[in-house]
């Protein structure tokens, strides 16, 4: 299936048994309201997936299972986040035997690789596979930075062919349609900044609140891309106490706490993370009942025109 890296794609959670066994059947709730919701792809073992706690058999179950689910509907990412070349290009090649359509790839992990490094690093995986590739640039959280000039080199290669962009620099989806065009396409991944990218020029949105809130944050994007910022403006205000969930140390625990309450997750994580406790549950969950309590009645997203005027 072709990906085209455009609208809202979910970096789902990995759901867990309370005796920490993958939970299949919660997980298989989950992506089909975000079906229902109509998200365009789906991201798997990504931070909000707690990558790094899964063993390698784990994320090929989760793979397969996810491609079961949705039956070329939309494409189904993996994400790689390694610390050695040789290892991301094994786990790129066990991602296209277990059916995934693309790659979110993150730099080394662990080791501070220099920019001639990281660059090497994207391109020997992209040479290894066919399967097309999105660099998560993330330098606030992972402390390495995928600059323009590195893309200039990275994009000589056909199958590196989207940002995750997360710098946090809203100018900075400016600065990469201006330098690429529609070479590298844009999908924001800071969802505090979603509204903001996407009306500068961003393709889509990499999302988590997304994963208890799925229709709200389709709506925003597909009424934005209608040309009813009002109206995504409108919902997105509301949304934002929860988007603030998103930029946390505990966003797992964060999010898969809001899970629970719209009945599409749990709250069981894997073990260093830990539930939600003391007064900080108290306020994730105050922000969660108001958001609740105040929920925005949705137009009719998905059958929108593209022709209104902004």
């Amino acid at each position: 299936m072709q990906i085209n890296w455009e609208g809202v794609m979910p970096a789902v959670t990995t759901k867990f048994t309370a005796d920490d066994k993958l939970d299949l059947d919660l997980f298989e709730i989950n992506i089909k309201a975000q079906l229902d919701a109509g998200v365009h792809g789906i991201v798997l073992g990504g931070t909000l997936g707690e990558a790094s706690t899964l063993t390698d058999e784990e994320k090929s179950i989760l793979t397969r299972k996810t491609v079961e689910i949705v039956a070329d509907r939309v494409p189904v990412m993996m994400n790689i986040a390694e610390q050695t070349t040789k290892g991301a290009i094994a786990a790129a090649a066990q991602a296209k035997k277990d059916g995934a359509n693309g790659l979110m790839m993150l730099p080394p992990m662990r080791y501070k690789a220099n920019d001639a490094e990281t660059v090497a690093y994207f391109k020997a995986v992209a040479q290894s596979t066919s399967l097309p590739i999105m660099v998560y640039n993330n330098p606030i959280d992972y402390k390495i930075e995928v600059t323009l000039d590195m893309f200039e080199d990275l994009l000589q290669e056909a199958n590196i062919v989207a940002v995750k962009e997360s710098t946090r620099d809203i100018s900075n989806v400016t600065r990469i349609k201006n330098r690429f065009g529609d070479r590298l396409k844009i999908m924001t991944g800071v969802d505090t900044l979603a509204l903001e990218s996407l009306l500068m020029g961003a393709d889509g949105w990499v999302a988590g609140l997304v994963c208890a809130f799925p229709a709200e944050t389709v709506a925003i994007y597909e009424l934005q891309k209608a040309g009813r910022i009002a109206e995504a403006l409108e919902i997105y205000r509301w949304f934002l106490p929860l988007l603030e969930l998103d930029i946390d140390a505990q966003l797992v625990q964060n999010i898969k706490l809001a899970e629970v309450h719209t009945n599409i997750g749990s709250e069981h994580v894997r073990a260093p993370r830990l539930p939600l406790s003391g007064a900080r549950r108290e306020e994730v969950l105050k922000i969660i009942s108001l958001g609740l309590a105040s929920r925005p009645k949705l137009p009719d997203y998905k059958n929108l025109s593209t022709s209104a005027s902004i």
